[in-house]
Protein backbone atom coordinates (compact mmCIF):
# COMPACT_ATOMS: atom_id res chain seq x y z
CA UNK A 1 0.00 0.00 0.00
CA UNK A 2 1.31 3.26 -0.54
CA UNK A 3 1.68 5.66 1.88
CA UNK A 4 2.73 9.67 1.66
CA UNK A 5 5.18 10.79 4.08
CA UNK A 6 5.53 14.49 5.29
CA UNK A 7 8.06 16.23 6.47
CA UNK A 8 7.66 18.00 10.10
CA UNK A 9 7.55 21.43 8.31
CA UNK A 10 4.42 20.71 6.30
CA UNK A 11 2.61 19.39 9.42
CA UNK A 12 3.62 22.24 11.35
CA UNK A 13 2.32 24.60 8.45
CA UNK A 14 -0.49 22.81 7.64
CA UNK A 15 -2.22 23.32 11.06
CA UNK A 16 -1.02 26.58 11.22
CA UNK A 17 -3.23 27.31 8.20
CA UNK A 18 -5.82 25.56 10.22
CA UNK A 19 -5.38 28.23 13.27
CA UNK A 20 -5.32 31.56 10.44
CA UNK A 21 -8.14 30.24 8.43
CA UNK A 22 -10.45 29.47 12.08
CA UNK A 23 -11.95 32.97 12.52
CA UNK A 24 -12.46 32.03 16.61
CA UNK A 25 -8.94 32.23 16.95
CA UNK A 26 -7.93 35.55 14.72
CA UNK A 27 -9.51 37.73 17.70
CA UNK A 28 -10.07 36.03 20.95
CA UNK A 29 -9.91 37.48 24.51
CA UNK A 30 -8.62 34.58 27.08
CA UNK A 31 -9.01 35.73 31.28
CA UNK A 32 -6.49 33.67 33.81
CA UNK A 33 -3.41 34.60 36.15
CA UNK A 34 -0.08 35.37 34.74
CA UNK A 35 2.72 33.03 35.78
CA UNK A 36 6.38 32.93 34.26
CA UNK A 37 6.38 36.75 33.45
CA UNK A 38 9.80 37.95 31.78
CA UNK A 39 10.51 41.46 30.40
CA UNK A 40 13.05 40.57 27.25
CA UNK A 41 15.72 43.44 26.48
CA UNK A 42 13.88 43.74 23.17
CA UNK A 43 11.32 44.77 24.74
CA UNK A 44 8.95 41.91 24.34
CA UNK A 45 7.31 40.48 27.25
CA UNK A 46 6.71 36.17 27.49
CA UNK A 47 4.58 34.69 29.69
CA UNK A 48 1.78 32.06 30.65
CA UNK A 49 -1.82 32.57 31.46
CA UNK A 50 -3.19 30.28 33.30
CA UNK A 51 -6.69 28.69 35.43
CA UNK A 52 -6.91 25.65 38.06
CA UNK A 53 -6.53 23.09 34.94
CA UNK A 54 -4.34 24.49 32.00
CA UNK A 55 -2.49 27.00 30.45
CA UNK A 56 -1.28 28.65 27.81
CA UNK A 57 1.79 30.33 25.86
CA UNK A 58 1.31 34.31 25.80
CA UNK A 59 3.98 36.28 23.96
CA UNK A 60 3.27 40.41 23.90
CA UNK A 61 5.68 42.31 21.22
CA UNK A 62 7.38 45.79 22.06
CA UNK A 63 5.20 47.43 19.17
CA UNK A 64 1.96 46.17 20.60
CA UNK A 65 3.10 46.82 24.34
CA UNK A 66 3.21 50.17 24.07
CA UNK A 67 -0.23 51.27 23.30
CA UNK A 68 -1.99 47.92 24.25
CA UNK A 69 -0.30 47.20 28.45
CA UNK A 70 -0.97 50.48 30.62
CA UNK A 71 0.53 48.83 33.78
CA UNK A 72 3.22 46.85 34.74
CA UNK A 73 2.49 43.32 34.48
CA UNK A 74 3.83 40.76 36.98
CA UNK A 75 3.51 36.95 38.19
CA UNK A 76 0.34 36.41 39.65
CA UNK A 77 -2.10 39.05 38.45
CA UNK A 78 -5.54 38.32 37.23
CA UNK A 79 -5.37 39.75 33.10
CA UNK A 80 -7.93 39.41 29.97
CA UNK A 81 -5.71 39.25 27.41
CA UNK A 82 -6.79 39.86 23.48
CA UNK A 83 -5.66 39.02 20.54
CA UNK A 84 -5.11 35.69 18.09
CA UNK A 85 -4.17 32.15 18.84
CA UNK A 86 -1.25 31.32 16.04
CA UNK A 87 1.25 28.18 15.82
CA UNK A 88 5.02 28.80 16.16
CA UNK A 89 5.71 26.57 13.07
CA UNK A 90 9.47 26.09 13.77
CA UNK A 91 8.84 24.64 16.80
CA UNK A 92 4.92 23.53 16.31
CA UNK A 93 4.08 24.83 19.76
CA UNK A 94 0.57 27.31 19.22
CA UNK A 95 0.75 30.48 21.92
CA UNK A 96 -1.51 33.46 22.40
CA UNK A 97 -0.12 37.18 20.62
CA UNK A 98 -1.12 39.71 22.78
CA UNK A 99 -3.08 42.43 21.11
CA UNK A 100 -3.85 44.10 24.61
CA UNK A 101 -3.63 43.14 28.20
CA UNK A 102 -6.03 44.29 30.81
CA UNK A 103 -6.24 43.51 34.64
CA UNK A 104 -9.59 41.94 35.24
CA UNK A 105 -12.16 44.41 36.15
CA UNK A 106 -10.92 46.84 34.60
CA UNK A 107 -12.63 47.01 31.44
CA UNK A 108 -15.35 49.70 32.86
CA UNK A 109 -12.73 51.40 34.34
CA UNK A 110 -11.39 52.08 31.48
CA UNK A 111 -14.32 53.17 29.84
CA UNK A 112 -14.91 55.78 32.64
CA UNK A 113 -11.27 57.17 32.21
CA UNK A 114 -11.69 57.46 27.86
CA UNK A 115 -15.23 59.32 28.62
CA UNK A 116 -13.51 61.61 31.04
CA UNK A 117 -10.55 61.89 28.87
CA UNK A 118 -12.40 62.62 26.15
CA UNK A 119 -14.69 65.29 28.12
CA UNK A 120 -11.67 67.44 29.75
CA UNK A 121 -10.29 67.56 26.55
CA UNK A 122 -12.58 69.33 25.01
CA UNK A 123 -12.79 71.44 27.66
CA UNK A 124 -9.04 72.47 26.99
CA UNK A 125 -7.96 71.36 30.36
CA UNK A 126 -4.80 69.56 28.22
CA UNK A 127 -3.52 72.38 26.16
CA UNK A 128 -0.38 72.60 25.52
CA UNK A 129 -0.73 76.52 25.99
CA UNK A 130 -1.74 76.47 29.29
CA UNK A 131 1.62 74.73 30.51
CA UNK A 132 4.01 76.60 32.74
CA UNK A 133 7.60 76.19 32.61
CA UNK A 134 9.27 74.48 35.53
CA UNK A 135 11.39 77.08 36.94
CA UNK A 136 15.03 76.80 37.03
CA UNK A 137 16.04 77.33 40.20
CA UNK A 138 13.34 75.92 43.05
CA UNK A 139 13.60 77.02 46.84
CA UNK A 140 10.61 76.06 47.81
CA UNK A 141 9.43 72.27 46.74
CA UNK A 142 6.10 70.77 47.26
CA UNK A 143 5.05 67.09 47.34
CA UNK A 144 1.48 65.70 47.55
CA UNK A 145 1.93 62.27 48.22
CA UNK A 146 1.29 59.65 50.84
CA UNK A 147 3.87 60.25 54.04
CA UNK A 148 4.40 56.44 54.38
CA UNK A 149 5.43 55.57 50.52
CA UNK A 150 8.41 54.80 48.95
CA UNK A 151 7.59 57.52 46.56
CA UNK A 152 8.24 60.84 49.54
CA UNK A 153 11.36 59.09 50.58
CA UNK A 154 12.76 59.00 46.82
CA UNK A 155 11.72 62.86 45.87
CA UNK A 156 13.37 63.54 49.58
CA UNK A 157 16.52 61.86 49.04
CA UNK A 158 17.31 62.78 45.51
CA UNK A 159 15.58 66.65 46.05
CA UNK A 160 18.16 66.86 49.28
CA UNK A 161 21.35 64.99 47.08
CA UNK A 162 21.28 67.70 44.05
CA UNK A 163 20.36 70.29 46.43
CA UNK A 164 20.52 70.13 50.57
CA UNK A 165 19.39 73.71 50.69
CA UNK A 166 15.86 73.25 48.92
CA UNK A 167 12.60 73.78 51.55
CA UNK A 168 10.55 70.70 51.16
CA UNK A 169 6.76 71.22 52.33
CA UNK A 170 5.09 67.63 52.51
CA UNK A 171 1.18 67.59 52.33
CA UNK A 172 0.41 64.01 53.75
CA UNK A 173 -2.46 62.69 51.20
CA UNK A 174 -4.16 59.89 50.90
CA UNK A 175 -3.59 58.16 47.34
CA UNK A 176 -5.50 55.36 47.06
CA UNK A 177 -9.22 54.89 48.09
CA UNK A 178 -12.23 56.57 47.81
CA UNK A 179 -11.52 59.59 49.53
CA UNK A 180 -8.09 59.89 47.97
CA UNK A 181 -8.85 62.40 44.89
CA UNK A 182 -10.39 65.50 47.51
CA UNK A 183 -7.25 64.46 49.48
CA UNK A 184 -5.31 64.81 46.99
CA UNK A 185 -6.92 68.13 45.38
CA UNK A 186 -6.92 70.02 48.87
CA UNK A 187 -3.14 69.00 48.92
CA UNK A 188 -2.54 70.90 45.64
CA UNK A 189 -4.48 74.10 46.47
CA UNK A 190 -2.96 74.07 50.15
CA UNK A 191 0.86 74.03 48.50
CA UNK A 192 -0.33 76.45 45.58
CA UNK A 193 -1.17 78.91 48.55
CA UNK A 194 1.93 79.34 50.23
CA UNK A 195 4.25 80.09 47.24
CA UNK A 196 5.96 77.05 46.49
CA UNK A 197 8.26 77.22 43.47
CA UNK A 198 6.82 73.72 41.98
CA UNK A 199 4.39 70.78 43.30
CA UNK A 200 5.02 66.96 42.73
CA UNK A 201 1.93 65.28 42.84
CA UNK A 202 2.26 61.36 42.91
CA UNK A 203 2.74 58.18 43.62
CA UNK A 204 4.14 54.68 43.07
CA UNK A 205 3.30 52.41 40.91
CA UNK A 206 0.39 49.78 40.60
CA UNK A 207 -2.71 48.65 38.70
CA UNK A 208 -5.39 50.73 37.55
CA UNK A 209 -7.37 50.75 40.39
CA UNK A 210 -4.60 51.92 42.50
CA UNK A 211 -3.95 54.97 40.43
CA UNK A 212 -7.82 55.78 39.71
CA UNK A 213 -7.45 58.57 42.25
CA UNK A 214 -5.20 60.41 39.53
CA UNK A 215 -7.76 60.31 37.52
CA UNK A 216 -10.43 61.55 39.05
CA UNK A 217 -12.16 64.75 38.09
CA UNK A 218 -11.24 66.66 40.91
CA UNK A 219 -7.25 65.73 41.24
CA UNK A 220 -7.52 67.37 37.32
CA UNK A 221 -9.44 70.22 37.81
CA UNK A 222 -6.98 71.40 40.50
CA UNK A 223 -3.66 70.54 38.75
CA UNK A 224 -5.67 72.81 35.77
CA UNK A 225 -6.69 75.76 37.93
CA UNK A 226 -3.26 75.14 39.93
CA UNK A 227 -0.93 79.29 39.91
CA UNK A 228 2.05 77.01 40.65
CA UNK A 229 4.12 74.59 37.93
CA UNK A 230 3.03 70.62 38.47
CA UNK A 231 4.64 67.65 37.78
CA UNK A 232 2.92 64.60 37.77
CA UNK A 233 4.58 61.28 38.85
CA UNK A 234 2.53 58.92 39.64
CA UNK A 235 3.25 55.32 38.68
CA UNK A 236 5.31 54.06 36.25
CA UNK A 237 7.01 54.58 32.15
CA UNK A 238 3.83 52.56 31.54
CA UNK A 239 1.02 54.22 33.08
CA UNK A 240 -0.62 57.40 31.85
CA UNK A 241 -3.41 59.44 34.45
CA UNK A 242 -5.50 62.23 33.45
CA UNK A 243 -3.43 63.92 36.10
CA UNK A 244 -0.35 63.65 33.52
CA UNK A 245 -2.33 64.82 30.74
CA UNK A 246 -3.21 68.05 32.92
CA UNK A 247 0.17 68.62 34.69
CA UNK A 248 2.81 71.34 33.42
CA UNK A 249 5.13 68.12 32.76
CA UNK A 250 4.63 64.65 33.15
CA UNK A 251 7.61 61.95 34.63
CA UNK A 252 8.00 58.27 34.92
CA UNK A 253 8.76 58.00 38.75
CA UNK A 254 9.41 60.54 41.47
CA UNK A 255 12.87 59.87 41.48
CA UNK A 256 12.88 61.58 37.88
CA UNK A 257 10.63 64.16 39.06
CA UNK A 258 13.02 65.27 42.20
CA UNK A 259 15.53 65.80 39.40
CA UNK A 260 14.03 67.20 37.19
CA UNK A 261 12.25 70.07 39.38
CA UNK A 262 15.35 70.58 41.80
CA UNK A 263 18.63 71.80 40.28
CA UNK A 264 21.85 70.10 40.89
CA UNK A 265 23.68 72.73 42.61
CA UNK A 266 27.07 71.23 42.60
CA UNK A 267 26.78 71.54 38.63
CA UNK A 268 26.03 74.77 39.19
CA UNK A 269 29.03 75.50 41.65
CA UNK A 270 30.60 74.23 39.06
CA UNK A 271 29.28 76.24 36.07
CA UNK A 272 29.97 79.15 38.74
CA UNK A 273 33.57 78.46 39.23
CA UNK A 274 34.52 78.27 35.34
CA UNK A 275 32.81 81.57 34.42
CA UNK A 276 34.69 83.36 37.22
CA UNK A 277 38.09 81.71 35.56
CA UNK A 278 36.60 82.79 32.58
CA UNK A 279 36.19 86.65 33.87
CA UNK A 280 39.07 86.81 35.89
CA UNK A 281 41.53 85.47 32.36
CA UNK A 282 39.16 88.15 30.55
CA UNK A 283 39.99 91.25 32.77
CA UNK A 284 43.74 90.26 33.62
CA UNK A 285 43.74 89.89 29.45
CA UNK A 286 41.92 93.49 29.27
CA UNK A 287 44.21 95.22 31.58
CA UNK A 288 47.67 93.52 29.84
CA UNK A 289 45.75 94.69 26.84
CA UNK A 290 45.09 98.56 28.30
CA UNK A 291 48.74 98.65 29.66
CA UNK A 292 50.55 98.15 26.30
CA UNK A 293 48.26 100.52 24.48
CA UNK A 294 49.42 103.14 27.47
CA UNK A 295 52.64 102.76 26.81
CA UNK A 296 52.20 102.84 23.09
CA UNK A 297 50.61 106.47 23.59
CA UNK A 298 53.35 107.60 25.72
CA UNK A 299 55.57 106.38 23.53
CA UNK A 300 53.62 108.72 20.71
CA UNK A 301 53.13 111.23 22.78
CA UNK A 302 56.95 111.73 23.57
CA UNK A 303 57.86 111.59 20.07
CA UNK A 304 54.97 114.04 19.23
CA UNK A 305 55.31 116.82 21.53
CA UNK A 306 56.25 120.18 21.19
CA UNK A 307 59.53 119.50 23.57
CA UNK A 308 61.01 116.60 21.21
CA UNK A 309 60.66 118.37 17.91
CA UNK A 310 62.25 121.56 19.25
CA UNK A 311 65.18 119.63 20.75
CA UNK A 312 64.96 117.44 17.40
CA UNK A 313 65.38 121.13 15.41
CA UNK A 314 67.97 121.99 17.27
CA UNK A 315 70.47 118.12 17.17
CA UNK A 316 69.82 119.11 13.61
CA UNK A 317 71.20 122.66 13.22
CA UNK A 318 73.99 121.60 15.65
CA UNK A 319 74.86 118.61 13.34
CA UNK A 320 74.65 121.25 10.24
CA UNK A 321 77.47 123.67 11.91
CA UNK A 322 79.11 120.82 12.64
CA UNK A 323 79.14 119.34 8.76
CA UNK A 324 80.08 123.14 7.90
CA UNK A 325 83.01 123.37 9.69
CA UNK A 326 84.71 120.33 9.12
CA UNK A 327 83.45 120.60 5.61
CA UNK A 328 85.69 124.25 5.56
CA UNK A 329 88.66 122.93 7.37
CA UNK A 330 88.38 119.94 4.36
CA UNK A 331 88.68 122.61 1.98
CA UNK A 332 91.21 124.59 3.79
CA UNK A 333 93.33 121.72 4.08
CA UNK A 334 92.84 121.00 0.27
CA UNK A 335 93.90 124.54 -0.47
CA UNK A 336 96.97 123.97 0.98
CA UNK A 337 97.89 121.35 -0.71
CA UNK A 338 97.01 122.18 -3.89
CA UNK A 339 99.53 125.05 -3.23
CA UNK A 340 101.92 122.79 -2.46
CA UNK A 341 101.60 120.83 -5.58
CA UNK A 342 101.90 124.48 -7.65
CA UNK A 343 104.29 125.57 -5.99
CA UNK A 344 106.99 122.30 -6.91
CA UNK A 345 105.41 122.58 -10.53
CA UNK A 346 106.47 126.23 -10.33
CA UNK A 347 109.87 125.71 -9.40
CA UNK A 348 110.14 123.00 -11.74
CA UNK A 349 109.11 125.12 -14.76
CA UNK A 350 108.78 128.51 -14.01
CA UNK A 351 111.64 129.48 -12.38
CA UNK A 352 111.46 133.08 -13.60
CA UNK A 353 107.82 133.48 -12.60
CA UNK A 354 108.49 132.03 -8.96
CA UNK A 355 108.59 135.17 -7.29
CA UNK A 356 105.72 136.60 -8.98
CA UNK A 357 103.77 133.33 -8.30
CA UNK A 358 104.25 133.27 -5.10
CA UNK A 359 102.98 137.09 -4.23
CA UNK A 360 100.15 135.82 -6.24
CA UNK A 361 99.62 132.60 -4.47
CA UNK A 362 100.20 134.45 -1.25
CA UNK A 363 97.57 136.80 -1.80
CA UNK A 364 94.70 134.06 -2.85
CA UNK A 365 96.01 132.49 0.43
CA UNK A 366 95.12 135.76 2.51
CA UNK A 367 91.83 135.95 0.69
CA UNK A 368 91.04 132.23 0.76
CA UNK A 369 90.43 132.09 4.92
CA UNK A 370 89.05 135.59 5.31
CA UNK A 371 86.31 134.23 2.11
CA UNK A 372 85.90 131.24 3.68
CA UNK A 373 85.44 132.97 7.29
CA UNK A 374 82.67 135.19 5.62
CA UNK A 375 81.10 132.19 4.14
CA UNK A 376 80.87 130.73 7.39
CA UNK A 377 79.89 133.69 9.39
CA UNK A 378 76.85 134.38 6.97
CA UNK A 379 75.89 131.47 6.94
CA UNK A 380 76.34 131.05 11.02
CA UNK A 381 74.19 134.19 11.63
CA UNK A 382 71.70 132.72 8.78
CA UNK A 383 71.07 129.48 11.41
CA UNK A 384 71.11 132.00 14.02
CA UNK A 385 68.30 133.35 12.50
CA UNK A 386 66.58 130.65 12.04
CA UNK A 387 66.93 129.60 15.42
CA UNK A 388 65.18 132.66 16.96
CA UNK A 389 62.42 131.76 14.23
CA UNK A 390 62.12 128.45 15.52
CA UNK A 391 62.62 129.56 18.98
CA UNK A 392 59.72 131.68 18.59
CA UNK A 393 57.66 129.29 16.88
CA UNK A 394 58.02 127.05 20.23
CA UNK A 395 54.66 125.71 21.45
CA UNK A 396 56.34 124.76 24.49
CA UNK A 397 57.78 128.77 24.35
CA UNK A 398 54.19 130.03 23.82
CA UNK A 399 52.91 128.19 26.87
CA UNK A 400 55.11 129.71 29.40
CA UNK A 401 54.91 133.45 28.26
CA UNK A 402 50.98 132.62 29.18
CA UNK A 403 49.61 131.22 26.24
CA UNK A 404 47.50 128.22 26.16
CA UNK A 405 46.39 125.21 23.66
CA UNK A 406 42.76 124.17 24.36
CA UNK A 407 41.12 120.56 23.35
CA UNK A 408 37.76 119.05 23.87
CA UNK A 409 36.78 115.62 25.32
CA UNK A 410 38.31 114.12 21.49
CA UNK A 411 41.10 115.98 21.86
CA UNK A 412 40.22 118.16 18.71
CA UNK A 413 42.32 121.82 19.08
CA UNK A 414 39.84 124.65 19.83
CA UNK A 415 40.26 127.57 17.39
CA UNK A 416 37.14 128.99 17.03
CA UNK A 417 33.95 129.38 19.71
CA UNK A 418 31.84 128.13 17.06
CA UNK A 419 33.82 125.17 17.89
CA UNK A 420 32.44 124.77 21.69
CA UNK A 421 28.70 125.29 23.28
CA UNK A 422 27.76 125.79 26.53
CA UNK A 423 28.33 122.87 29.03
CA UNK A 424 31.18 121.69 26.86
CA UNK A 425 34.35 120.65 29.07
CA UNK A 426 37.26 121.37 27.57
CA UNK A 427 41.15 120.84 28.40
CA UNK A 428 43.40 123.51 28.88
CA UNK A 429 47.10 123.40 28.42
CA UNK A 430 49.44 125.71 30.39
CA UNK A 431 53.28 125.51 30.65
CA UNK A 432 52.87 123.46 33.83
CA UNK A 433 50.01 120.89 33.43
CA UNK A 434 46.48 121.01 32.26
CA UNK A 435 43.13 123.12 33.42
CA UNK A 436 39.65 120.90 33.20
CA UNK A 437 37.08 123.46 32.40
CA UNK A 438 33.91 124.13 31.10
CA UNK A 439 32.03 126.38 28.89
CA UNK A 440 29.31 128.42 30.81
CA UNK A 441 29.06 131.03 26.86
CA UNK A 442 30.61 132.21 24.38
CA UNK A 443 31.15 135.54 22.48
CA UNK A 444 33.25 137.10 19.44
CA UNK A 445 34.52 140.38 18.98
CA UNK A 446 31.09 141.50 17.10
CA UNK A 447 29.26 141.00 19.51
CA UNK A 448 31.34 142.90 22.60
CA UNK A 449 31.09 145.78 19.96
CA UNK A 450 27.52 145.66 20.23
Amino acid sequence: MNRHIYRVSQVNAFIRSLFLQDPALRRISVEGEVSNCKYHHSGHIYFSLKDEDSQIACVMFYQKRMAGLKFRMKDGDRVVVTGPVEVYQKNGSYQLYADRIEPVGAGVLYERYLALKQKLEQEGLFAQEHKKPIPEHVRYLGIVTSPTGAAVQDIRRNALKRNPYVQLYLYPAQVQGDRAAASIARGIAVLDQIGCDCIIVGRGGGSMEDLWAFNEEPVVRAIYGCETPVISAAGHETDTTLADFAADLRVATPTEAAVRAVEDIHETFRRLREAEYRLTNGMERNLRDAKERLARSEKSFRYLSPEARLREKRQRLEDLEIRLTNGMRHRTERADIHMEETEAALKRGMAQSLEQSKRRWNGLRDRIPRGMQRIADERKHRFEILARQLDGLSPVKKLAQGYAYMTDEKGRNIRSVRQVAAGDRLAVQVADGTIRTEVIGTESPGERCR
